[in-house]
């Protein structure tokens, strides 16, 4: 474990410079919006300066993670109830350190809500105005350990009941997204240090779906031609935004089955992207982190959504 830690460590020194000076040339592209918001807390971030202090620490997780793919193992923690909750490995643990790190410099006042228990955790306060959710590597046992589809690496900032601010990265393939409410959604790729207006452009006849997707749901869009990808709910919740990728459907299998706080960060982002988010009820996915919703269709072509709505009806959802 040591071993594999310093591994980490090194990992995170060397790729430290690269990535602070390549998202600063890319924040400064960035049209920030200028104004706090009424009513808040001074301990309480502003969205934009949130997003603009907090991708650099995000660029460098998910380097680090790609990087340690394929060399660290599952350390199991106690006390969950699957598998899939349990898994931990020590790219989770120094992926979550380097961002935490960003957020108690620049944040200290925030109240925290991360996937894992690491050192830096309990420096943060249990009451705040604004949260700050982080999973280090959403999807660690299937898509990370086991390499069965994209994992991601997010973080939220919640002001009240919604997310005022988000970024996803999606490590393996190399993409990264993030929003200011109110403010559009933007992209970059790794290693171009450029951020760009992130575009909705439906392609091909791939979506990504949960893994343990019902099979009425799976027979149903296989029936249509579409060709299912498993993904982490990151991954799924900025779907259309990723090259190639049409669509995403998240079906929840916890219990009770809602779509936890995590998985709503991205939704954000396709939103503020131009994207179409519904929910089982055929209403609009909820905007708030607490609306129980047990599935999540985002999509940016009317047809795609419709097709999705479709077959979680006919499965009886």
């Amino acid at each position: 474990m040591v071993r594999r830690l310093l591994v980490g460590e090194s990992v995170l020194r060397l790729k430290r410079s690269h990535a602070e000076s390549a998202t600063k040339s890319a924040c400064m592209r960035y049209t920030w919006v200028s104004s706090r918001p009424e009513g808040t807390m001074q301990n309480t971030p502003h969205p934009s300066e949130f997003v603009e202090a907090i991708v650099p620490s995000v660029t460098r997780a998910a380097e680090i993670v790609r990087d340690l793919e394929g060399q660290v193992a599952n350390r199991p923690k106690s006390g969950e109830a699957t598998d899939i909750k349990a898994a931990l490995t020590v790219a989770d643990t120094v992926a979550q350190e380097t961002i935490l790190e960003a957020i108690l410099e620049h944040f200290p006042g925030v109240r925290l809500r991360a996937e894992e228990e690491t050192r830096l955790v309990a420096r943060f306060p249990e009451a705040s105005d604004a949260t700050v959710v982080i999973d280090p590597i959403d999807g660690t046992l299937r898509s990370y350990l086991e390499r069965g589809g994209p994992y991601a690496v997010m973080v939220g900032l919640a002001i009240g009941q919604e997310y005022e601010a988000a970024i996803v990265a999606l490590p393996h393939e190399g993409y990264e997204f993030h929003a200011v409410r109110g403010g559009g959604a933007f992209a970059s790729t790794s290693g171009d240090g450029f951020v760009r207006t992130a575009e909705l452009e439906p392609a091909g006849r791939k979506i990504f779906v949960s893994y343990d997707l019902p099979d009425p749901i799976a027979e149903s869009l296989t029936g249509r031609g579409y060709e299912l990808v498993p993904a982490c709910g990151g991954a799924i919740s900025v779907a259309p935004l990723v090259p190639g990728i049409r669509a995403g459907i998240r079906v929840a299998i916890n219990d009770p089955p809602n779509v936890s706080i995590r998985g709503r960060i991205g939704a954000m982002i396709a939103s503020e992207a131009g994207a179409t988010l519904m929910c089982e009820t055929g209403y609009s996915f909820p905007a708030d982190l607490e609306t129980p919703a047990r599935v999540l269709i985002v999509g940016s072509d009317s047809a795609d959504v419709e097709a999705l709505q479709g077959a979680v009806a006919a499965a009886g959802m």
